[in-house]
């Protein structure tokens, strides 16, 4: 774009520059044709010698100064029209690079809007952060999407995962209402919201048994459990980081809420940053998972965490419903896991 401004203000200089010139040597040229013309239709003597000398004179004048202007012309557009330009194209650039840093700093690089499957454009650019990080930090519901992605890549993390805590009252009340938004008026709510409840509960527990099951991916899995983690999903790499917004009320009807991805040097990514450092020293259930842990000292973690004591058999189905729903998820979005 500067580059074609820049053509374009040349174009015009030297089209103003060769009008002016050419209407003077073309003056001339009249001159010189009349004044011969009319030296020729009168007797000799002074006045006709007068019209010869300026017929004569104006035609070299004209003559003479369009060579001088042809060898001029290349000079005096280096003089005057160059530097104009440049100019431009600096003040361009400059104009440029300002809007870029305050769009890498304010605005998001993708959008994604709200869908009701899995968009497999959205999911191929996180895999892609994903695989070039080294630290995975996830805030969200249950962590079930996060130990997928962990399955499907092939790279080690450290991972820091803050959910919801299952045992508090609120800790599932903001998802649980997303959930119901599109329900009708003559929908029986309160069974409704209570059979949420339950299956949102239910998918704590196999992300924390999906995370487990995703521990060979990682150095470390540290699960902070939260009475009241925010409503919106956080994933944050490296040089990324991905909002999804389960706070917005458009697209609400939508099981996939509109989600941005903000670039490492930008404000949003700073502030979340903080946010989850914040959040995730507070006050809650903890603990660490690590390719050596293991299975009874995850099940010792998870009934902390959950209140529940499974047996073989609740752990083995737990494992079973995660594996479904990654197969599931990884056809809708792609992912061919």
């Amino acid at each position: 774009m500067p580059a074609d401004a820049g053509r374009l203000r040349t174009h015009a200089i030297q089209e103003m520059f060769w009008t002016r010139t050419g209407l003077l040597l073309s003056v001339l040229l009249v001159v010189s044709g009349l004044s011969t013309w009319a030296a020729g239709s009168i007797d000799a003597g002074t006045p006709k010698n007068l019209l010869t000398a300026l017929g004569t004179g104006t035609f070299v004048s004209a003559v003479i100064g369009f060579g001088q202007t042809l060898i001029t012309a290349s000079a005096a557009q280096r003089a005057m029209v160059t530097p104009l330009v440049e100019e431009s194209r600096k003040a361009l650039r400059e104009l440029s690079d300002e809007y870029r840093s305050l769009n890498a700093e304010f605005f998001p690089t993708h959008v994604f809007e709200a869908t009701t499957d899995p968009d497999p454009a959205f999911n191929a650019l996180m895999m892609r952060d994903l695989g070039a990080t080294r630290q995975f930090l996830f805030r969200g519901f249950s962590g079930r999407y996060a130990a997928v992605r962990l399955l499907l890549a092939h790279a080690e993390w450290e991972v820091r995962a803050v959910v919801a805590d299952p045992r508090a009252r609120g800790s599932v009340t903001g998802r649980a209402r997303h959930k119901l938004r599109h329900k009708g008026a003559d929908a029986d709510y309160e069974t409704e919201y209570e059979r949420v409840q339950e299956a949102l509960h239910e998918e704590i527990r196999i992300g924390l048994v999906g995370l487990f099951l995703a521990r060979g991916r990682c150095t470390s899995i540290e699960v902070t459990a939260v009475a009241d983690p925010p409503l919106d999903r956080l994933e944050m790499f490296d040089d990324s980081v991905w909002v999804t917004l389960y706070s917005s009320v458009s697209g609400s009807q939508s099981l996939y809420p509109r989600s941005l991805r903000f670039s490492e040097g930008s404000f949003l990514y700073g502030m979340q940053r903080a946010e989850f450092a914040r959040l995730h020293a507070t006050d809650g259930a903890r603990f660490v998972i690590t390719p050596e842990t293991t299975r009874d000292e995850f099940l010792a973690h998870f009934a902390a965490v959950t209140g529940e004591q499974p047996t073989e058999e609740r752990f083995r189905e737990l494992a079973e419903r995660f594996h479904a729903f990654r197969r599931d998820f990884a056809a809708k979005a792609e992912l061919g896991g």
